[in-house]
């Protein structure tokens, strides 16, 4: 059957991204919204949209009656669950099938199959694919558990049956700390999940998070489009992901690959779907080092860097092998070309902790060489419902170390204001020497530490004097850039996003409203009618700079 009209059941940038393929094949979109979401650029993009609740995800994107509901009312054949919300639900997607509708994803049973770790795992051991060692048995009971954690060997991870996303997931370093790290993962299992079980796993000491990229189809084909590194990691969310692996050989490639693919067919799996390892990277990538951790049976936020360096549409395959089509290409028609990084850009704000920022985006402006998925746009409103990601930046190069300069350059160009974002952390991390030479792990960033994070944010005295500096050049006419405190901290002030804002009164002095890059972070400040007969601070020098008592230095431009 082709699908000629499809519903989206989600929002956001996966929204966008799945829209953007079926019109390019001619599909029909329908999207779904919620209150918060009436405005969203996915309800533009989309041909039809149909309103199914209030903001809260639990009151719309999560009521899966509503979202059969509005394919049936508007018509549409087919439902693509994106990823998050009900992407992973299997008595969604049996509801969707039970309804008449096509499910964009694979069959309820490969959702129930891999869904809980502890099945998911015996599956794979039947099917010869290597596991972190550890415990997935059925005693529940503290000391059980407890025991087989010291019979594994300190540290473990103390992991939900049913976790996901780094929920209910707890490290231990040695057996006084079990017990209360037991509770805790278990209330925060039960309170995300509905399930406190869990399991216990060999804390690997250096490790690195590899995934494959499995395709299958409905006639028996199965087949991988490589692997992907998503080591860097904050609080176990993936931060930047890439494809392929650093210092992944041919060999260990192919051995990866194959165990996926088994995994796979394990399954019976049909459409897009992820395997997860975790490889004890402390001497290298090897093979006999890389163990399944679980599947994701969807599409995944990361799927671009795969699409980059395979060259294939991921969302037009599960769109093909929904229609009942076998899929595109054999495995031997897919190679590696080039290397691809993804940037997720969020609102929150490094300096305050990682704290989320919301609000309206009243300046969004992205750099133009580069791939990016987005939900959102200038005048778009930040949120606190939903997931706090704004954008993923993505590049495609010949040589990971052009992918790793341009991806910097990229993030150190993005311009959000007043909602703060990540990216000057961002561009710390793909700058960072170890991450340039692959030296990288799932601790990278907590032992960075605070090299990644921004500098403390300047006073709103700093803030007029950047300004203020500013001004004298644009009344000079000279063209400029602005740093602060130490050479490798350069601001870049971008002409066309920021241009003062200049009112206008015949015959009279006016207020200027001027925004300033410091540090790659936007401030937005008013100067009085009279800034050009004020002091900037310390002595003007040579070409416009000046520098204050705590030795803040000006190379000023016009904005």
């Amino acid at each position: 059957m082709t699908i000629r009209s499809l519903l989206i059941a989600n929002r956001g940038e996966i929204a966008c991204r799945v829209i953007r393929t079926a019109r390019r094949m001619g599909i029909r979109t329908v999207a779904v919204y919620s209150d918060a979401d009436a405005t969203a650029l996915h309800v533009r993009q989309a041909d039809r949209a149909v309103h199914i609740g209030a903001s809260p995800a639990r009151e719309s994107y999560l009521v899966g009656d509503r979202i059969v509901a509005a394919a049936l009312e508007t018509g549409a054949e087919a439902i693509h669950p994106g990823y998050g919300f009900l992407s992973e639900n299997a008595d969604f997607a049996q509801a969707v099938i039970d309804a008449g509708l096509l499910w964009v994803g694979p069959r309820p049973d490969s959702i129930r199959a891999m869904g809980l770790k502890d099945a998911a795992k015996a599956r794979m051991i039947a099917a010869g694919v290597a596991v972190t060692p550890g415990y997935l048995g059925e005693d529940q009971s503290p000391e059980r558990l407890q025991a087989e954690a010291e019979a594994i060997g300190w540290p473990v991870l103390v992991k939900a049956v049913a976790g996901g996303g780094g929920k209910g997931m707890r490290q231990v370093d040695a057996a006084q700390q079990f017990v209360a790290a037991l509770q805790s993962c278990r209330r925060e299992a039960a309170s995300s999940f509905g399930d406190d079980r869990v399991l216990i796993e060999k804390y690997i000491q250096s490790p690195r998070h590899i995934e494959v990229q499995v395709f299958g189809d409905t006639h028996g084909n199965v087949v991988h489009l490589f692997e992907r590194d998503c080591s860097l990691q904050r609080r176990h969310q993936k931060v930047i992901e890439e494809a392929p692996a650093p210092g992944m050989d041919a060999r260990t490639r192919e051995a990866i690959c194959a165990a996926a693919v088994r995994a796979a067919r394990a399954v019976d799996y049909v459409g897009a779907g992820t395997i997860e390892f975790i490889a004890d990277a402390s001497d290298g990538l090897r093979a006999d080092r890389i163990w399944f951790m679980e599947m994701n049976t969807r599409l995944q936020v990361e799927h671009p860097v795969t699409e980059e360096i395979t060259g294939v549409d991921l969302v037009e395959w599960q769109l093909r092998v929904a229609s009942g089509e076998p899929l595109p290409l054999r495995q031997e028609e897919l190679a590696i070309d080039g290397w691809a990084i993804e940037a997720r850009l969020y609102a929150e704000d490094p300096a305050k902790g990682f704290l989320p920022s919301t609000g309206r985006l009243e300046i969004f402006r992205e750099h133009r060489d580069v791939r990016l998925e987005t939900g959102v746009c200038e005048g778009a409103e930040i949120t606190g419902f939903y997931d706090p990601m704004i954008a993923k930046i993505v590049v495609h190069e010949h040589t990971r170390e052009a992918a790793c300069e341009r991806l910097a350059r990229a993030c150190a160009a993005t311009d959000v204001f007043p909602v703060r974002t990540n990216a000057p952390f961002l561009w710390r991390a793909l700058d960072d020497a170890d991450f340039r030479a692959g030296r990288i792990s799932t601790g990278f960033i907590a032992a960075k530490g605070d090299a990644l994070l921004p500098p403390a944010e300047p006073t709103d005295d700093m803030v007029s004097q950047a300004a203020a500096a500013v001004l004298v050049q644009e009344y000079h006419g000279a063209p400029t850039m602005l740093s602060f405190w130490t050479d490798d901290l350069l601001a870049h002030l971008q002409a066309s996003p920021w241009r003062a804002a200049l009112g206008f009164r015949l015959n009279a002095e006016v207020d200027r409203r001027v925004a300033v890059a410091v540090d790659r972070r936007n401030y937005l400040t008013t100067l009085p009618s009279d800034w050009r007969h004020r002091s900037i601070v310390g002595e003007p020098v040579a070409d416009g700079v000046a520098v204050n008592d705590s030795g803040l230095s000006f190379l000023a431009s016009a904005a």
